[in-house]
């Protein structure tokens, strides 16, 4: 399955568990990151939405943050 194939099995909006799926993390990692105000992300009613396209650029953003600190 080619990146682009992955990144299209996942609707542009999430939840809290498919964005765990995502980014293969467990969902509490999700809220962890949530508590701490680390990870773009927006609220319908008491649910936690995340914007696929945001969070792809948020993952790049700490790859080019970690690469520089090494």
């Amino acid at each position: 399955m080619a990146d682009g194939d992955f990144k299209d099995t996942y609707p542009h909006v999430m939840t809290v568990g498919e964005l765990s799926q995502y980014l293969r993390v467990h969902p509490s990692t999700i809220y962890k990151l949530l508590r701490r105000k680390e990870l773009p992300a927006f609220k319908i009613g008491t649910d936690w939405r995340f914007n696929r396209a945001t969070i792809d650029r948020w993952c790049e953003q700490r790859t080019r943050s970690s690469e520089r600190e090494q």
